[in-house]
């Protein structure tokens, strides 16, 4: 049995975007909290269970790196998005497969996102 205010891990996986997100969980039925800017109206369930979600989804864009340094220039490849060369968590990922440069290289666009996906609850 959880007890009010546990934390519980949330993983939802969308099809080529993997989020985690941690919730406090609210078990009592009776008067929820009011509901502050970090909590949206769509967090509260149906069965009195209030949880706050906070997603945040990380993109690599398009390269910045400057291949003409060396010679005093400026010139980028064109590459427009990262992707990984390898599987997560392996050193290849942080590697493009399209233009051979470390991730760190590529714009990074970080956006807070809310997606309709399938997710699993584990405590």
């Amino acid at each position: 049995m959880e007890k009010p205010g546990q934390l519980e891990r949330i993983s939802a996986t969308c099809p080529s975007i993997t989020i985690h997100q941690t919730s406090i969980v609210n078990h009592h039925r009776h008067a929820a909290p009011p509901m502050g800017p970090q909590q949206d109206r769509k967090s509260s369930m149906a069965n009195g269970t209030v949880s706050r979600k906070e997603t945040k989804v990380v993109h690599y864009r398009e390269c910045q790196r400057n291949h003409a340094a060396a010679i005093g220039g400026y010139a980028v490849d064109g590459c427009r998005e990262f992707m990984a060369s390898g599987a997560e968590g392996t050193a290849a990922a942080l590697m493009c497969a399209a233009c051979a440069c470390h991730r760190s290289f590529h714009r990074r666009e970080q956006v807070e996102a809310d997606y309709d996906c399938s997710s699993t609850t584990s405590g």
